[in-house]
């Protein structure tokens, strides 16, 4: 038995959603050890993407079951306006499991995923969506010129070759290149000879350029497009991510680049911010330290003994 009238009933219209959805994916089960900066890295991931992104958007959040702090962290932000879309997850579902929900879900006809790790310049969004609305059959545009394995973008080079303007070369200046792959923990050394080896594809239409490329850790893309690729079924937390990136190749899909570095890799930690990225201290107690960590022996051991103590909190 119903008493009185529904006041929703009244109301005679609903607010919008903004075009675009901006989705972050966050998990950060404890704040120790590889995870002690990490809710500052949120934080600064959540400021950054607002700092003149060049157009309006709706921020989604999708936290996979972190600790306490950080929910707390996140519920007084909803509360403020800063986030638009909440989801808490009780456990961690994966990456998959979470793209599931953030893909099927976004109210936005647009959707740009990242990461919580990814620290955004002024216009990153403006300039992706430029990207993506000039280029037809565009599956991602990544907002960051980087060298990606060319297995996964052959069919944008099959597109450009015979649609648009094709050029090769050296278009990502080394110091570009590098600080994005230093703070993946790569060395400089290697990276040398990756970056003599390899090269970059830039692609004109209509007058707008992009790189040949794009990565799951930060996307801009059309909702329609993404849903295509629903559901993932992905039984690791983690390393399974280029499911999206093959499928969107294999089915002829454009996958690029902004030409200039608008999303930057921060990782798990604001050493990049601090200026520490690539640096060491080999004249020191701390530097030969860091030499014997380093040996493949004994980086094999402690990181085996470290993922099996954490498999053993965090996978149950």
């Amino acid at each position: 038995m119903r008493k009185g009238q529904n006041p929703a009933k009244f109301v005679n219209d609903v607010t919008r959603p903004q075009r675009v959805t901006v989705a972050v994916l966050n998990y950060i089960p404890f704040l120790s050890g590889y995870y002690s900066e990490t809710l500052d890295v949120l934080k600064m991931c959540m400021q950054s993407m607002r700092r003149d992104p060049g157009l309006p958007f709706d921020l989604m959040v999708f936290d996979n079951g972190s600790c306490a702090e950080v929910r707390d962290f996140l519920i007084s932000e909803k509360e403020a306006g800063q986030i638009q879309y909440l989801i808490l997850s009780e456990k961690n579902v994966g990456k998959g499991g979470a793209w599931n929900v953030i893909l099927g879900g976004a109210p936005g006809e647009i959707i740009s995923y990242c990461d919580s790790d990814v620290l955004f310049s002024p216009g990153w969004l403006g300039h992706s969506v430029e990207i993506l609305e000039t280029f037809p059959n565009v599956g991602m545009v990544t907002a960051r010129p980087f060298r990606t394995p060319p297995e996964f973008y052959q069919s944008t080079l099959a597109w450009a070759r015979e649609n648009g303007s094709v050029e090769m070369g050296q278009f990502i200046p080394w110091k570009t290149f590098l600080e994005f792959n230093l703070s993946l923990g790569q060395s400089e050394e290697e990276n040398r000879k990756v970056y003599s080896e390899t090269c970059d594809y830039k692609i004109t239409y209509q007058g707008i350029s992009a790189m040949a490329g794009g990565s799951h850790w930060q996307f801009t893309a059309y909702k329609s497009v993404l849903q295509a690729f629903l559901p993932f079924d992905m039984d690791k937390p983690m390393g399974q991510v280029r499911q999206l990136d093959k499928r969107m190749n294999d089915s002829g899909f454009l996958r690029l680049m902004v030409t200039d570095p608008l999303a930057m890799n921060m990782s798990n930690m604001l050493g990049y911010l601090r200026g520490e990225l690539g640096k060491t201290n080999t004249g020191s107690r701390h530097g030969f330290t860091h030499r014997v960590l380093e040996l493949g022996l004994v980086r094999r051991l402690l990181l085996g003994v470290y993922n099996k103590i954490f498999n053993w909190y965090y996978s149950l």
